[in-house]
């Protein structure tokens, strides 16, 4: 185990108990261990109240700084912070990270052996730990019970909290029995966090970890430096390649697939057009998942093609794009996975491309799912909410933070604002398609699918409408005015406003809703969307971010820092970004250091890191001025 690092013992100890003592030692804390001279928004706050004994819910997006609030409290309470992870393959990253900063952090997990497993808890009970990491199934058994029992313990911290909702998009079992934590400990702090939920997911998870008295936080959802793109599913894997070879080329990002085969499919699709692109499913071995990951968090440009098994507690920072080819089942879901892009607070982007087929897909797989009505009208409504950002005329963000409670101005960074698309009065055009539908229905007792009902109201003769005779039907051919496209989005959009459902046989065939006979009868009007003619450039601008653009001498300092931290990071044998991330090395880059007292004024530069890597990263620089 690591020794005690200098400060680790001094801010641990039980002496410092008054309200302003602790809060100077969480300043102390942030400034010397994580190298940040002022918290952001509400960490102070959080921090503060954790610190002093008490429980809270804290709601902040995936790069809003949560670790922060329950590592900090971690080094100044007395005792051992015990945070509560549910993915094991990512928690020696997570230590790795914190001992490089000289936090004394550990493990718990099936993949030790029992000479580790011992000394991991002799150090806890011992007092040798600031933060032990442990999987919920692990917590749960009786022998971590009585170990944490024989240690001090400063905290509870439980991370990705979201995953005790039984109606969130990530529900894990075994976080329902973490409320025995306060049965147990009852004097201890818990600090549950999570990067999304919605009121009623919060009050569950509220509800569920005996948080009933926890002071809740919630920041802001925004993530400005995160561009929306939301385009029309026509050739998905042609469009999916432009963007990767135009607008993140070499970029580190992660491609989200519906189906197993899909991701396999697309992987080896991206390969065969020379890109470095990984699978990740639960159907591979845990020795080929773990290889991938660990290639996707150490290697740079690597792009990971998953299904939602991937990415929870992912903190690669680095991560430029995150792109769904399919369509997400929840607004919660997109948000946490596109939430995985920019961490760095550099420019990224969230690509999605859907089409009606995956409307379609998704009723489908709702009608069939084994829950009952109540279940099954939940799950209905998160995929009308996500529809309804999908279709969206108007700011694609407002549409996203509103379901989470949040009310934003147009952000000018999503593809609605850059390049506003049309609304046009749909009402005839759904007529049609509905009458269509209705005629099938009422005078012939038949359903049919998307294509055929194009194919009547293009008036396209094929075997299928000559066999039926539905050439000889009213509508026939009366929507030649729209394209085979248009009529798909006209569908599309349809099914979004609850105009038609998909049949529950599993058919994919469409029927009218009760909803339906007010259109049909012109007592209501009906604005569609028309996608505006984008060229390449308008349709992916370049996202905004939250840091400025480097100098062009500054910008070949900030590669050689790269390239040395590169050589660092595989000499520890960890990911680049444990050493420093790309916000670091771009600050040094722009103000150029002379001397180790400059150095430990740039974020991120803390006491251990800048006596590892203080006096490499000067001579990096002066050997760059020289040239």
């Amino acid at each position: 185990m690591p020794k005690p690092s200098a400060f680790a013992s001094e801010f641990s100890s039980p002496h410092r108990s008054s309200s302003s003592a602790l809060d100077s030692d969480a300043a102390e804390v942030l400034a010397k261990v994580f190298g940040y001279e002022a918290f952001r928004g509400d960490q102070q706050a959080i921090v503060q109240h954790v610190i002093q004994g008490g429980d809270a819910l804290v709601l902040m997006p995936t790069g809003g700084g949560k670790s922060l609030c329950y590592q900090v409290p971690a080094l100044v309470r007395p005792g051992t912070g015990i945070v509560v992870s549910p993915l094991i393959a990512l928690m020696q990253d997570q230590v790795d990270a914190l001992t490089e900063l000289g936090v004394r952090a550990a493990f718990l997990n099936s993949t030790q052996d029992w000479q580790d497993t011992k000394d991991v808890e002799q150090a806890f009970v011992s007092g040798e730990l600031d933060l032990l990491y442990v999987a919920p199934e692990r917590l749960l058994t009786e022998r971590c019970i009585q170990l944490l029992e024989r240690g001090k313990i400063a905290l509870f911290a439980i991370d990705e909290a979201h995953c005790v909702s039984q109606w969130g998009h990530d529900f894990r079992p075994e976080y329902l029995g973490l409320s025995m934590l306060h049965e147990r400990w009852p004097e201890v702090p818990r600090i549950a966090l999570t990067a999304t939920a919605t009121d009623v997911t919060r009050r569950e998870i509220a509800s569920r970890l005996s948080l009933d008295d926890a002071r809740h936080f919630v920041a802001s959802f925004d993530r400005p430096n995160i561009r929306y793109n939301i385009v029309e599913k026509q050739d998905v894997r042609k469009q999916l390649l432009q963007l990767l070879r135009q607008e993140h080329k070499g970029d580190a990002g992660i491609i989200y697939c519906l189906s197993r085969n899909k991701v396999e499919e697309t992987a080896a699709f991206l390969c065969a057009n020379g890109l470095e692109a990984l699978p990740y499913h639960a159907g591979l071995g845990a020795q080929v998942r773990a290889q991938n990951q660990s290639r996707f968090l150490r290697e740079d440009g690597i792009v990971m093609v998953a299904t939602i098994a991937f990415g929870m507690g992912i903190d690669k920072p680095d991560v430029r794009f995150v792109a769904h080819i399919d369509m997400p089942k929840s607004l919660e879901g997109y948000y946490q996975e596109t939430g995985r892009a920019g961490r760095d607070g550099l420019p990224a982007t969230a690509w999605l491309a859907y089409g009606l087929q995956d409307v379609v897909q998704q009723r489908r797989m709702i009608d069939e799912s084994a829950g009952d009505e109540a279940f099954r009208r939940r799950l209905g409504a998160q995929l009308d909410a996500m529809l309804a950002m999908c279709e969206a005329i108007a700011c694609r963000r407002q549409r996203l933070l509103q379901y989470f409670g949040q009310r934003i101005e147009p952000c000018g960074n999503c593809d609605n604002c850059l390049q506003p698309p049309e609304a046009w009065d749909g009402t005839v055009a759904a007529q049609k398609m509905l009458s269509a539908i209705y005629r099938l229905m009422k005078e012939r007792g038949q359903r049919y699918g998307a294509g055929h009902l194009i194919d009547i109201l293009r008036g396209k003769s094929t075997p299928r409408v000559l066999e039926n005779e539905h050439h000889t039907l009213t509508v026939f051919g009366v929507g030649l005015d729209l394209t085979d496209q248009a009529w798909r989005s006209v569908l599309r959009q349809l099914l979004a406003h609850g105009l038609l459902v998909v049949d529950q046989e599993g058919y994919g065939t469409l029927a009218l809703t009760d909803e339906s006979r007010a259109v049909l009868k012109g007592e209501r009007t009906l604005l569609l969307r028309r996608e505006a003619e984008r060229t390449a450039r308008a349709a992916s601008p370049k996202p905004k971010s939250s840091l400025p653009d480097l100098p062009s001498g500054a910008q070949r300092i900030f590669e050689a820092l790269r390239q040395w931290r590169s050589e660092i990071a595989r000499s520890h044998g960890v990911p680049a970004y444990v050493i420093f991330n790309d916000a670091t090395l771009r600050e040094i880059a722009l103000k150029r250091p002379d001397s180790l007292e400059d150095l430990a004024h740039i974020n991120g530069v803390g006491v251990r890191k800048l006596e590892s890597y203080g006096a490499s990263i000067l001579t990096c620089i002066a050997d760059f001025a020289e040239r």
